[in-house]
């Protein structure tokens, strides 16, 4: 009986994904004079549980319904990949098993990491049973999430001059569409004199960086595609998902960062693509320290927005532009503002900023609301 119970496990059972063999048992039964083989099943703690020439597809995975197993639908599927391994999209376990990583062992050869199965074991790109998760799906060529431009005439979305949609590994979609929007950022000349001056209308840093936090702080269980909308005045960067529970917009304009895809950002990080949590949206105002216009974030439940000024498009700052007009200027564009961020507007120390703040409340012209770190300056009504 137990050479059978062994032979029998791994037979059958083996040809099962994740390991089911501590959830069945088998012995024999006497009915009506005969020997029968009674096999019983326990609900496993993995599922879905596959067939490994089919993979975690509805042809790999079945359900009972009465008398009769049928394969499970996709949507079956997820929600019981979500039920086992939880609601952290990178971690769960793909769909798609077949997947291939050409442009990320292009991505980590460039920047000479190492790149094999004990990497991806540990970056968390395959689990403890080998099986590829989300975030390995979000490398490969067979990433289904796509990141859509367009490039407007003027300041509304009435005519269009090019559009295009970008897809495979993410890694393979920040170069493509780095490029694509590098290529129209275009450039204006202005003369001092003699002196030409030559200014592109949207700081380098800044465009990388937008692009880099909408793909990495998207949220990927959500449908739709991250869209960027170039207009003549400005490029929108709309990233599907709002805030990471708990965090308020003040907290991120203040240099504070919780991500929601923390192994994606552990992978950029290692490439050198990212630095720290909350480094790039500080970098993005940083590019706009001489500005009249500033970027602006937008939030709603659903959608986080990145709003770059075009340069060429707006004043910048003269001998004429006081710290207390730019202060101002900011104000009425974002509708609020802390003493970090006009530290950072100004390049300015803590003591210096929280000065010009002061006398701005004491004009009239801003109203101090808040306490502590809560501080924040409004317009005066």
């Amino acid at each position: 009986m137990a050479e059978f119970q062994i032979g029998f496990m791994g037979g059958k059972l083996g040809a099962i994904k994740p390991d089911v063999t501590l959830f069945a048992q088998c012995h024999i039964e006497k009915m009506n004079g005969r020997e029968i083989i009674q096999i019983d099943i326990q609900s496993g703690t993995d599922r879905p549980y596959y067939l490994v020439g089919k993979g975690i597809r509805p042809e790999g995975v079945y359900v009972r319904y009465g008398a009769a197993s049928v394969p499970a639908t996709v949507t079956a599927i997820r929600k019981m990949i979500r039920e086992t391994d939880g609601d952290s999209y990178e971690k769960l376990r793909s769909v798609e098993q077949n997947l291939t990583f050409t442009s990320a062992k292009s991505e980590f050869a460039k920047r000479k990491v190492q790149f094999g199965t004990s990497q991806m074991a540990t970056l968390g790109m395959v689990n403890r049973d080998k099986i590829y998760t989300n975030l390995a799906l979000l490398l490969s060529e067979q990433c289904v999430h796509t990141i859509k431009t367009a490039i407007f005439q003027d300041t509304t979305q009435q005519i269009f001059n090019d559009r295009k949609e970008f897809g495979g590994s993410l890694f393979k979609q920040i170069n493509d569409v780095y490029n694509y929007l590098d290529l129209n950022n275009k450039t204006t000349a202005t003369f001092d004199k003699l002196l030409r001056i030559d200014s592109r209308d949207y700081p380098e840093t800044a465009l990388r960086e937008a692009l880099l936090n909408a793909v990495v702080h998207r949220e990927y269980s959500a449908s739709g595609s991250i869209l960027i909308k170039m207009f003549s005045d400005r490029v929108e960067f709309i990233s599907p998902g709002g805030l990471v529970s708990g965090i308020k917009i003040e907290d991120i304009m203040s240099g504070y960062s919780a991500c929601r895809n923390s192994e994606l950002a552990e992978v950029f990080y290692r490439l050198q693509l990212i630095e720290a949590y909350g480094t790039g949206i500080m970098k993005i105002f940083e590019a706009y320290k001489t500005s009249l216009a500033q970027p602006k974030i937008e939030v709603t439940p659903n959608v986080f927005k990145m709003v770059l000024p075009n340069l060429n498009a707006v004043p910048t700052v003269d001998k004429a532009i006081t710290p207390e007009d730019r202060i101002m200027q900011y104000v009425r564009d974002n509708g609020s503002i802390n003493r970090k961020q006009a530290e950072n507007l100004l390049a300015l120390s803590q003591t210096a900023a929280g000065k010009i703040l002061r006398n701005l409340v004491e004009q009239g012209e801003l109203t101090r609301e808040g306490h502590s770190r809560n501080v924040r300056y409004f317009v005066s009504k």
